[in-house]
């Protein structure tokens, strides 16, 4: 068996459906990868991953689109030809085997936030040390 593991945001909020009688989970993840062509220009690409979880509908609350997962499973590639332009193309699929969330879409934005407040607007609570816990 081939596994493939991806870190990546929902692109959407996951949908329930049912297959012969079992629930399945689907949901798409955006994985970025940035790197440097051959010029040293800084490029970003965007690989979208159709993902289906089986079984596991108690999980739709929590896949929001902007979610950061991890998934590991087995991956196909399905070939298709574009039914407006005649165009050959492919998509990525993967059957999630395991899911794990990174951060909710609310905790990203707090991040967010927080990295973009000036530091002299960010007040962290001090902490004293006892005199006999000195560091050195």
């Amino acid at each position: 068996m081939i596994k493939l593991q991806l870190i990546g945001h929902l692109g959407r909020d996951a949908i329930v459906r049912e297959v012969n009688g079992v629930a399945v989970l689907n949901f798409t993840i955006a994985v970025n990868e940035r790197f440097k062509n051959a010029a040293g220009i800084l490029q970003e690409r965007t690989t979208w991953v159709d993902c289906s979880l089986w079984e596991r509908n108690n999980m739709a609350p929590y896949l929001q689109q902007g979610t950061m997962v991890f998934v590991e499973g087995a991956p196909r590639v399905e070939g298709y030809i574009s039914n407006n332009t005649g165009a050959i193309g492919g998509a990525l699929r993967l059957k999630v085997l395991q899911l794990q969330l990174l951060s909710r879409k609310d905790e990203e934005r707090k991040k967010v936030a927080i990295a973009t407040t000036p530091p002299e607007l960010v007040s962290v609570p001090e902490q004293e040390l006892p005199a006999d816990d000195l560091p050195f």
